[in-house]
């Protein structure tokens, strides 16, 4: 009769190797030949910003299949005098912003308890947002525009822009739950639910 010990440690093996077995595989290809004849992406240009103030050009698998399985993708994010990239949030990524021009005051928010670390960027400055916490870029300077660069650690980071997704959602929310929600009259809601809700993210 075995003993306990050899028992426990066989058991640990067939644990082990079942882990094994079951990880998923490296995500890596050698690599993917897109389109030689695409005009590619030209994240160099500056584009218009909308009502809140900025534009995000993504650069994903979407506009360069040969990211497929290699987990990057980035962004231009230009942002006009007093310009934002509004609360959102990045389910599937990490971001790390890097201050192209101009001066950006950016901040993320953690969960439970729900704490700001922000901070203002000049040109050369860097800041990294974790995976699926709220963040946000604003450009205080009333002048200048600002131009930052993004880089995702996924090939398609998703996002949620808060405001949007609240009170914006089709259908929408009922109003009577985010009266609640937000400790304010019904009509308040209404009035935010009846406004024009841009999505202005990656």
């Amino acid at each position: 009769m075995a003993s306990p010990s050899i028992c426990l440690l066989a058991a640990l093996l067939v644990l082990v190797s079942w882990q094994a077995i079951a990880s998923d595989p490296s995500p890596l290809q050698d690599f993917c030949v897109a389109d030689m004849h695409s005009p590619g992406s030209h994240a160099h240009t500056p584009r218009k910003t909308n009502k809140v103030g900025s534009n995000v050009t993504l650069i994903n698998v979407m506009q360069i299949p040969g990211l497929n399985t290699l987990g990057i993708s980035i962004a231009r994010i230009d942002y006009a005098p007093l310009g934002e990239n509004p609360p959102h949030t990045h389910p599937r990524a990490t971001e790390i912003l890097t201050v192209l021009e101009g001066t950006l005051y950016v901040g993320f928010v953690t969960s439970n308890p729900n704490t700001l670390f922000s901070k203002v960027l000049n040109k050369g400055d860097v800041f990294v947002f974790p995976e699926g916490l709220i963040h946000f870029q604003f450009n205080p300077n009333p002048h200048q525009p600002a131009v930052a660069i993004a880089a995702l650690s996924s090939q398609n980071p998703g996002a949620i822009t808060i405001a949007n997704a609240v009170f914006g959602s089709k259908p929408p929310i009922s109003d009577i739950v985010l009266a609640k929600a937000f400790q304010v009259e019904k009509g308040t809601i209404d009035w935010l639910q009846a406004q024009f809700w841009e999505n202005n993210h990656y």
